[in-house]
This record gives structure tokens, sequence and C-alpha cells, in this order.
């Protein structure tokens, strides 16, 4: 007979050993070192196998890539890269220190640092989990990347963070992504002119968690930009005609906002999911644009336009007992372009909507032993209505220590 905290326990293992991959002190290697610093080792070693279906769709880690290929042709592939190792170290004072990485860097294969932070009392500094992020609403998956339009950033970044009971402030450094639209111009300099600030509230109650958070930023351009005017081609396509340009020295604010929820609706069934929006901030719009990160903004004369970003995911988890689970999950993001593709900063060949959908079964055999398969479909479309859709599978064995 399960008990009452059957599937939060399952998702919550599940979703550290897919996501997060840190295992706690129970879990780790005990280190001795002295006597008022207490020292652990934890980690595992990962194999993803994959299967494309319908071209090469496979990034370091197996994992599948927006940036379709269409072939028709299948194309068969492994690696190790998600293996990981970190440490963590607590003083007598109350002072922890995490290090870790693992082998994606350099496109698989080098040392990547993923966290190295430290935290005392309620603040922590270094670089972990943006602040703008949650795991509530999260659908376990094989697949690294994982779903589109999950809640906030998925990724690492440098910040101090001050964390009181279920609130949380941040001051970050921004992620790197294609902020200005690159048709704005080629002597067009960005820069990020101010750091990023978040805010997140997390809490649960009863069978409910939920989370929700926002995040401002400030982009910021300079130089000589080229301007634009649509004009209709030969066979009645929009074309770009470049016929002046201006000089910019313009900063836009951003800003994005999400609310992530999970529902324990028996002892072995749960939903989650999560909604999002973003607005000059849509590189903080997970797996939208190209691939991970839409463009946030475009100049149109002199003056910076931010573009709009929305998206969401919906899944569910199904408890079999015995170590074994079946997730389902969906995931979408889709820009607003209209604007910058009339004013002719982007073209209709840029990506606006991107679709995935994943369904996997894992099995916990033994105790830090978990393997599984996947099968994962992706689909993208343009402005112009072009659409490349993939399916693919994904083998994983992952032996935690």
């Amino acid at each position: 007979m399960p008990t009452k905290n059957t599937l939060k326990l399952a998702v919550q293992a599940a979703t550290a050993a897919t996501v997060l991959g840190v295992a706690g002190q129970a879990s780790a290697v005990d280190l001795s070192v002295t006597e008022d610093v207490e020292a652990s080792l934890y980690g595992y070693a990962r194999l993803n196998m994959s299967y494309d279906f319908d071209g090469d769709n496979a990034l370091s880690t197996r994992s599948g890539s927006f940036a379709l290929e269409d072939t028709g042709k299948t194309h068969f592939g492994a690696d190790a890269y998600q293996s990981r190792l970190g440490v963590k170290v607590k003083h007598a004072s109350g002072m922890e220190v995490t290090v870790e990485g693992d082998f994606r860097g350099g496109g698989g294969g080098d040392l990547r640092l993923r966290h190295a932070y430290g935290e005392y009392k309620n603040f922590l500094a270094g670089r972990t989990w943006s602040n703008y992020n949650s795991f509530v609403g999260y659908t376990p998956t094989l697949d690294f990347d994982s779903l589109a339009g999950l809640a906030g950033l998925q990724d690492r970044t440098e910040q101090v963070r001050y964390t009181t009971g279920a609130l949380s402030f941040s001051v970050e450094d921004a992620v790197r992504g294609p902020d200005i639209a690159d048709a704005s111009g080629p002597n067009l300099d960005t820069r990020e002119s101010a750091p990023v600030l978040t805010a997140r509230f997390e809490d649960s109650a009863g069978a409910v968690s939920y989370s929700a958070a926002g995040l401002v930023k400030r982009i910021s351009a300079e130089g000589r930009s080229a301007s634009s005017d649509v004009v209709v081609g030969p066979n009645g396509a929009p074309a770009v005609s470049q016929v002046a340009a201006s000089d910019v020295d313009d900063s836009a604010m951003g800003y994005g906002v999400f609310g992530a929820m999970t529902i324990e609706l028996t002892e072995m069934l749960s939903v989650q999911g999560a909604v999002n929006y973003t607005d000059g901030a849509n590189s903080y719009l997970y797996r939208s644009g190209n691939d991970f990160y839409g463009t946030s903004a475009y100049v149109d004369g002199s003056d910076i336009e931010t573009i709009q970003g929305y998206g969401g995911s919906l899944g569910t988890s199904l408890d079999l007992g015995n170590g074994r689970s079946i997730n389902l999950g969906y995931g979408m993001t889709k820009l607003d372009l209209d604007d910058a593709v009339a004013d002719g900063a982007m073209t209709s060949a840029a990506a606006e909507t991107n679709q995935n959908a994943m369904l996997n079964y894992q099995w916990t055999p033994v105790d830090k032993v978990m393997m599984g398969v996947e099968y994962g479909y992706f689909s993208q479309e343009t402005k112009g209505g072009d659409t490349k859709e993939a399916s693919r599978m994904i083998f994983a064995a992952q032996y935690s220590f």
C-alpha cells in the first residue's frame, strides 16, 4: 500500500535525477576533512543513446534540437557527456560551498562549470540556477534539454540572491541570448547596461505546489543601424530592401513573468505545468526562437522595439510502483514577429513557433540505478508558415553516487 507521499517523492526523485543530478548528503560519498568541515562527493555516470528518424537532430547529451534537419535519413549516436561530478562542503560556522561540473562543454567532452556558489544564512553568491526558474511544474524527461515552455530560465547564471521564507530576490548576470535581431545592422553594438533583477515566490499547500516569478532587464544598443523597407518580390513574397541607415543610441526595458503548478490528483498520479510571458526578454523564454533563446528586440530607425513571446508546458506523471514511472509532457513557445518582419528587421524565414512532446518509461531496478526509454516529437514553424518536424528515440542509463 503506497504512502500518502509516494507520488510526490517519486516525482521529486525523478526530477533530481534528470534535471539537478545533485545527490543529498545521505546518498553522497562522505569525505574526511577536519573537525570543523564536512564534505561529500556526489554525481553520476550516464549513457545517452539517440535514434533520429528524420535527420541528425541530436545535440551533445543526445538531446533534441529545434534547428531541425528534415532529410528523412536516420541517425544513431551515443555519448556520456551528461556525466557529472560535484563536491559539497559544510563549515561549522554554517557556511556551505557547492562546486559541480559535467562534460558538455565545448560541444561535448570538455569539462563545463555548472555550479560554483557559497551560501551563508539567507544569502547565496556565485553561479547556480537562475532565481527566475522553477522545477515546480516540471515533467521528468530523459531528454536533457527537455520541453519547450518550462518555467523561466532553465539555465544557471552568476548572481547574488537573498531568500526569506518562500520569497527570494536576486541580482543576476544576463543570459547571453540574441537580444537584437541581426538584420538591424552589422555595425550595431549591443550591451548589458544593467543587471537583471528577479523575484520569486514558491511554496506548497497540501497536494498543490506552486511557483511564480518575474524579472526586469535592460537592452542597450549603439552604433550605425540599417533601416529597411519591405517590398513585394516578383513571386508575391515579401522581400527586404535596405534604403537607409540611422545612428542608434537607445535602451529598452524588457520583462518576463511565469507561473507553475504541480497537483497530486491521487497517490499515484500528478499533473503539472507552467505558463510564461516575455516582452523584450525572450532569452528567458525557454527554447524559443531558433533553438534555445528567442530574439528579444530589433531596431526601427534609431529606436529599439521589443518583441513579445509566450509559451507553456503541460504534463502528467504516473507512478507504477517498484521504481517504475511513465511521464508524458508537451511544450510550446511562440514569438510575436509581426512588427519585426513588417519593419524589415527580420524575414519570414525566422523561427516563430516551437513545439515538442515526450513520452517516457523510467525504471529503477536497484537503488542508484535508473534506466529509461523515451519517444520525442519536435516541430518548428517559421513566420512564413514553413514547418519542419522530426521524431526520435532516446535510451538512458544512469548510475548515481
